[in-house]
């Protein structure tokens, strides 16, 4: 009955191809075809991008289709509903009249609705003495029955997109742990390698990511994050194995403690030193240069260094159980204290000493906090947690006495350095900076 004949919209309004393709395709509905028109309406939900509708559009295809007597959409039980909009204005809960035109227009374009205007326009029903619909004008549904198995095949599509890109985010966000759990690893138990350079590497894939990533975007940053990751683990595996293959764990310590590449040799026993006292005995000692190789003094023969070594105090390389982490390392994570050494630059442990000295003075530690966290730690750990402090200053209400509690813990045995340096490492990675 309503899809008998193609109909022209009324008034100024144009038909188009689209327009007749909806009405065309409403004709060849099977007689005995139906669906429930909630769980139709439920697809159409899911399948919305793919169809070009928004959520306001959905509101009042939801209205019409409460007009609708049947809950099963069928030939048989007519197909036009022909409310006013003042009632879809009711039911879409206030939506404005003109907005409501806007939409069903947008509905009829997206070939969900098929318009059967009455010569005057008007959305009225006629009956027969039986009282059952003769004809009605309106807008009728028969294009959501005809598209029904399109529709549910668009929604089946666009969930399992989203469970695709679901399944995503969960691998890339294991990775990003992985990644980032195994690089602090490493540095904590100083294996050699590049973690610094890995490290940017990795934010620097993260911070890449756009802020709605497509699900090539998410696709793309997965496979480079896998291959980073395999890089680390492949990195680590030679390391667990080496050391398998040592079989020594007594050699094993004493050869990590000694593999430092920034040897602590030349640094001074004593903390109670003013700045200048060490800019003097560091003229005395002579000053550490690249050209000269890592942590090896400006002495004319060998015999004289060994000669001057043997005369020094015992340094503890990790005291109190803490490890001691490459310069470089340190100077990334707290870039704060390159202000506080000589001439604003930091080239050697021996700086970063005499920075943690007028450090320590600036955030009012005494001198006897600072002379026991030396003694505890170790001399070079000890500059380390007060570049830590200092970067975190803002978060600290007294420095001294979180000094002493770090000191307390390192001599339980329940403090450690790595954490805390990666930490500050992940908030700094934008400003990296580079030594001297």
């Amino acid at each position: 009955m309503e899809t008998g004949s193609v109909t022209t919209p009324f008034g100024r309004r144009s038909m188009t191809l689209g327009m007749l393709a909806s009405q065309v395709m409403a004709g060849e509905i099977k007689p005995d075809q139906s669906v429930d028109k909630w769980k139709l309406f439920r697809a159409l939900c899911e399948a919305k991008p793919l169809l070009g509708i928004g959520d306001r559009a959905l509101a009042v295809l939801n209205a019409l289709l409460s007009f609708y007597p049947k809950n099963e959409l069928a030939q048989g039980n007519g197909l036009i509903v022909f409310p006013s909009n003042i009632q879809l204005s009711l039911r879409t809960h206030g939506m404005a009249e003109q907005t409501v035109r806007r939409h069903l227009a947008a509905l009829v374009e997206a070939g969900l609705l098929v318009r059967k205007d009455s010569p005057n326009g008007k959305r009225y029903v006629r009956r027969d003495r039986a009282g059952e619909v003769d004809e009605a004008f309106g807008f009728s549904l028969a294009p959501l029955l005809a598209r029904a198995e399109e529709i549910e095949q668009l929604a089946a599509a666009v969930m399992a997109e989203r469970l695709h890109v679901q399944r995503l985010r969960e691998r890339i966000t294991l990775c990003r742990r992985d990644i980032a759990k195994l690089i602090e690893a490493a540095v904590e138990e100083e294996i050699p390698g590049d973690w610094q350079g890995l490290y940017r590497e990795f934010r620097d894939l993260i911070e890449g990511l756009p802020r709605s990533p497509t699900t090539a975007h998410l696709e793309l940053l997965l496979d480079e994050l896998t291959a980073l990751r395999t890089d680390i683990l492949n990195q680590l595996e030679i390391r667990v194995k080496s050391t398998k293959q040592c079989g020594n764990a007594d050699y094993i310590e004493r050869h990590i403690q000694n593999s430092n590449p920034e040897s602590i040799i030349e640094v001074e026993p004593s903390f109670d030193t003013k700045q200048g006292a060490i800019a003097e005995q560091d003229n005395d000692r002579g000053a550490v240069t690249p050209e000269k190789g890592r942590g090896e003094a400006a002495h004319p023969s060998g015999q004289k260094k060994e000669e001057e070594q043997s005369r020094r105090p015992e340094v503890r390389n990790d005291g109190g159980g803490l490890k001691s982490f490459p310069l470089g390392l340190v100077l990334q994570a707290c870039p704060e204290i390159f202000a506080y050494g000589p001439d604003g630059v930091i080239r050697n442990w021996r700086d970063l000493m005499a920075a943690a000295v007028i450090v320590r003075s600036m955030l009012g530690v005494s001198p006897s906090a600072y002379e026991e966290a030396a003694n505890v730690m170790g001399p070079e750990n000890a500059a380390t947690v007060m570049a830590c402090i200092l970067e975190r200053g803002g978060h600290i209400n007294s420095a001294g006495g979180y000094l002493r509690g770090l000191t307390r813990r390192s001599e339980k045995g329940e403090f450690a350095i790595g954490p805390m340096l990666m930490a500050l490492l992940r908030a700094n990675a934008p400003a990296g900076r580079k030594v001297g």
